[in-house]
């Protein structure tokens, strides 16, 4: 697994983990519907399959320390989140995902609703990444990623309110991963 497919794939579990302690329940403006995906489940060597909604998300809740500071700071991160989904599939071949499968999930994507922060695309080593983000108003409401290389394609989904500030300051704490997400004020100072 190449190394920033690794890192998505740990920021999956780690949102995973976060949305433990989510009580909120279920909400559909910002959830992917992956069912142009279950084709895809025969002929993967590997699929993760994480479906959290409210009641999930309730049920996880005892998991967590309410005096460990920083799943405190995950409690708050994740307190008004409906869901996370992730769909992840490894192949043994390449070829076995097409252009329109990936095109099933971004066409849910579109603007105006839907804004693509980040598009990352390498004809050498393959790896692709897109990362969308759902506004209402000044409040992020949905996250969308999309990974993909040749023999790998996931497809993460968090829905609900995303506080990204938070997310910035839990970078590299409780198994997430550092993703190196800057805060303007220090962006500021590098120019």
């Amino acid at each position: 697994m190449k190394p920033y497919l690794f890192r998505l794939s740990v920021l999956a579990f780690a949102l995973f983990l976060l949305a433990a302690l989510s009580p909120a329940a279920a909400g559909q403006g910002a959830q992917i519907n992956f069912d142009a995906l279950r084709h895809l489940e025969a002929k993967a060597d590997e699929v993760v399959d994480v479906t959290l909604d409210g009641d999930s998300l309730r049920f996880a809740g005892a998991f967590l320390s309410k005096k460990d500071p920083e799943e405190v700071a995950v409690r708050k991160l994740v307190h008004s989140l409906k869901g996370i989904y992730v769909k992840a599939y490894t192949f043994g071949a390449d070829g076995q995902f097409t252009d329109a499968d990936i095109e099933a999930v971004r066409s849910q994507l579109r603007a105006p609703e839907w804004s693509r922060l980040v598009g990352v695309r390498s004809r050498k080593g393959s790896e692709n990444v897109d990362i969308f983000m759902l506004l209402k108003g000044d409040a992020i409401e949905g996250l969308a990623i999309i990974a993909f290389e040749d023999r790998e394609l996931a497809v993460i989904n968090i829905v609900g309110p995303i506080d990204m500030e938070m997310l910035m300051d839990l970078e590299g704490h409780i198994g997430i991963p550092d993703l190196e997400l800057e805060k303007d004020d220090h962006r500021s100072g590098s120019h």
